[in-house]
């Protein structure tokens, strides 16, 4: 438990001390002179489910609202997605999926049915939001659009008829010309659909070998009819290596891609204990980054399973499901899963972008949970107001990863230690942009001292170094409606090349990326 040793494609750390002492300073070489593959642009994905306010709210609020909108849209929320270029939007859940019937969300919004959303928080769900408003959001966002289809509760007839009402040629068949009655001639762009969400819990706590079968038997009747659509497999949680074994099995042959959830959490050994997400110990500062390392342990075992049925990788990992999960906020609906962001969640953020580009050669789409209001969200709402949170801000800094090409980088780091956990003080990632500039993203999770960093480039060319910093004074550091800016990226000055290597010292609790001009 104490300890982590990484060995991958992009990224080395040292075994632990066998004591505390620990050294000083990091060094690390970056290997553009070999490069690795692409970081694939929905590695930055988004997840928006029927979740509390995370739709109604966070992201619509009618065409009515006082609120500024853009045909029901909130135009803040728009415009800081767009921002941010995200990539890809997974829609409409999530536990919600398997409970959701397409046609209760098309036609005039007035005579959509109210149902109970009975996942998350036993709340009216009128459907204002449907088949037509996501895709109206996926295409403001120039985003990507990710369906998951109803396993669970639904039929293979009905997943392929919602597939044929969204990607039928205009002016073909019945539900094309449906679909254009209600608003919309030509077809949507479907890229992703997700064969239910789940499987072996809320989505029908099914067996794997049952779940491969009804997999292959939705795939085999959900057929695009325009542009080409992956089919993304219900995949397993954290160490459910079984799962896994079991899908890729059955259904390798038939699938596009299998789905990973794995939340983080301070507190592991009860689902229902799982710690508070502001006012909380260094310990549980640890415990939280500690656990969140165990991504690239799950990714790297799953994929080893996935490589001895698809050793040419055209299986995907998904990571449609990761981020943090607290105890609710006090005083909030707890089925409406709403949580502070704080510094803490940055560190996990980046920490997760260093582990999917260690393995962008198989992780080629993730989802963070989620995008507004819920769990590890981008931004927080409160009827006008809005606010960016420390993740979004993470999310900014890596922007350049997007379609990247990934670097091999080797690291020597001091390691963190608090109590019974040791970590890699230092985590280091490094791309050459679209452009072919290349970026240098170093994260310190120590939350109490800095580390210098000297990095070799090799096969690089630069003579000098551009930079932003994301650090606050505090552990658990957030942004609220009354302070939206304690914490935010500012200039970081304190990075120099000479002679081919790269010198910065980062301060305690940072994330800090740089540019090499």
């Amino acid at each position: 438990m104490a300890a982590i040793a990484a060995l991958s494609l992009t990224a080395t750390y040292i075994t632990a001390p066998a004591i505390a002492q620990q050294a000083e300073a990091a060094t690390a070489t970056v290997q553009a002179d070999r490069p690795g593959p692409q970081v694939h642009p929905d590695v930055f994905g988004q997840f928006a489910e029927h979740l509390g306010t995370g739709i109604y709210g966070g992201i619509w609020v009618g065409e009515r609202s006082s609120i500024p909108n853009d045909k029901g849209y909130r135009r803040d929320v728009l415009e800081a997605l767009k921002a941010i270029k995200v990539p890809m939007v997974r829609w409409p859940g999530g536990c919600f999926a398997d409970e959701y019937h397409w046609r209760d969300g098309i036609g005039p919004r007035s005579r959509r049915p109210v149902k109970i959303n009975t996942n998350w928080g036993g709340v009216n769900e009128d459907n204002s939001f449907g088949t037509h408003e996501f895709m109206g959001l996926a295409e403001r966002l120039g985003a990507r659009a990710y369906v998951s289809a109803n396993i669970g509760s639904g039929t293979p007839a009905e997943t392929s008829q919602w597939v044929e009402y969204m990607t039928a040629p205009a002016n073909t068949t019945m539900l094309a010309k449906e679909r254009a009655a209600n608003g919309r001639i030509e077809p949507w762009g479907v890229h992703y659909l997700g064969i239910g969400n789940e499987l072996w819990g809320c989505g029908g706590n099914m067996r794997a070998e049952y779940a491969a079968d009804l997999t292959n038997r939705y795939i085999t009747f959900a057929k695009a009819g325009t542009g080409k659509m992956l089919k993304i497999a219900s995949g397993p949680s954290d160490a459910n290596y079984e799962w896994t074994e079991t899908m890729m099995k059955m259904s390798v042959k038939h699938i596009d891609g299998l789905a990973l959830h794995f939340y983080t959490r301070p507190r592991d050994e009860k689902w229902e204990d799982k710690g508070p997400a502001l006012g909380f110990p260094e310990r549980e500062w640890a415990s939280t980054l500690q656990h969140t390392l165990q991504m690239d342990e799950f990714i790297t075992k799953h994929s080893a399973i996935m490589d001895k049925y698809d050793p040419q990788k055209r299986v995907m990992l998904a990571v449609d499901e990761w981020g943090t999960w607290y105890d609710p906020a006090p005083g909030s609906n707890p089925g409406f899963l709403q949580q502070q962001n704080s510094l803490r969640d940055a560190m996990v953020a980046a920490l997760n972008i260093h582990i999917f580009t260690r393995h962008a050669e198989r992780v080629k789409m993730a989802a963070i949970a989620q995008m507004v209001n819920v769990l590890q969200a981008m931004l927080l709402t409160d009827g006008p107001r809005m606010v960016k949170t420390p993740t979004y801000w993470v999310f900014d800094l890596y922007t350049p990863w997007q379609g990247a090409t990934s670097l091999p980088v080797e690291l020597k780091a001091p390691w963190y230690h608090k109590n019974e956990v040791a970590i890699p003080a230092i985590s280091v990632s490094a791309v050459r942009d679209t452009a072919g500039a290349v970026h240098v993203a170093l994260v310190n999770v120590d939350p109490n001292r800095a580390f210098p960093v000297t990095i070799d480039l090799r096969g690089v060319q630069a003579t000098a170094v551009t930079g932003r910093v994301l650090t606050a004074g505090a552990m658990d550091a957030h942004n609220s409606f009354d302070q939206p800016n304690i914490v935010a990226p500012t200039t970081f000055g304190g990075a120099t090349i000479a002679d081919g290597r790269l010198s910065a010292t980062l301060p305690a609790k940072s994330v800090v990326v740089l540019k090499l001009n």
